[in-house]
């Protein structure tokens, strides 16, 4: 039979898992994606700087080179950059879940050109 001192260590383990799924991920380092529109798909390179929640980085794809800022909080990635294509210009924003260390996937809208689907693996 259990004393009470050989409960505290079970204790503090299911407080502890308890409690990890509130840790944000860092998803600092180069990312490969595959986006999916309806105008078209491609593969464009992320490289993500996270210090806590902020997150900032750059894009690299069919729309050149761009800075982009966002945040993570907890499983979740939400990031943005200017762009401008073919004579008209806008927003790419993509929210997503963080699924694993080397795995997420999500939601762009790129300006008026539409939304689509992406998933991203670490690289």
């Amino acid at each position: 039979m259990l004393n009470g001192m050989s409960k505290l260590p079970m204790i503090a383990l299911l407080a502890g898992l308890a409690c990890a799924p509130l840790l944000a991920h860092d998803i600092s380092g180069n990312w490969e994606f595959s986006v999916d529109t309806a105008a078209g798909s491609g593969n464009p390179s992320f490289v993500f700087k996270q210090v806590g929640e902020k997150l900032t980085g750059t894009y690299t794809g069919l729309f050149g080179k761009a800075e982009l800022t966002g945040t993570v909080n907890a499983d979740q990635v939400e990031f943005k950059f200017d762009f401008s294509y073919s004579g008209q210009s806008g927003v790419a924003h993509y929210t997503g879940t963080i699924e694993s260390e080397k795995k997420m996937k999500g939601k762009v809208e790129i300006g008026d050109l539409g939304e689509g689907t992406w998933t991203a693996a670490k690289q």
